[in-house]
């Protein structure tokens, strides 16, 4: 990486010996470690975003060309197969039929639908159909009965 010899290493060993200290440099050795795994770490980190970026460019460039590729194949099936038949032949998807839609009647406003309050049980088919106004109201029950 650096390309330091055994001699280059004794001669840094010496000096940071004589400039730091050896009560100190064991210190100084773990904090010079910290910051070279921090660097490591950083340098990995955009070494892999830039990994990352030309992989993606390379599948963009690899789509492109399978899509080329295949209008290609495409072109080719249909000329064959028109030559054969002698009538066109649609190379693309089928058009999508959308079923006609249905415009809601004017004629009759929709029936409301029952109050919370009607118990399900005094609902039948009539009542249900019956508009809001027509419905029946349930009678409140009287004090000091128990609801069974």
């Amino acid at each position: 990486m650096f390309d330091i010899g055994v001699g280059e290493l004794l001669v840094i060993l010496i000096v940071a010996v004589v400039v730091i200290g050896p009560k100190d440099l064991p210190l100084a050795m773990r904090t010079a470690g910290r910051w070279i795994g921090k660097m490591r770490r950083i340098s990995a980190h955009f070494r892999s975003g830039i990994d990352t970026m030309v992989r993606e460019a390379e599948l963009e460039d690899m789509e492109k060309k399978w899509k080329a590729q295949n209008e290609e194949i495409m072109r080719r099936s249909a000329a064959l197969t028109e030559a054969e038949a002698g009538a066109p032949v649609m190379t693309g998807p089928p058009p999508v039929e959308t079923p006609p839609v249905k415009a809601p009647s004017l004629e009759k406003a929709p029936a409301e639908t029952p109050p919370a309050d009607v118990p399900a049980a005094e609902l039948t088919p009539e009542t249900a159909a019956q508009p809001l106004a027509q419905m029946p109201t349930p009678e409140p029950a009287a004090k000091g009965s128990a609801d069974v």
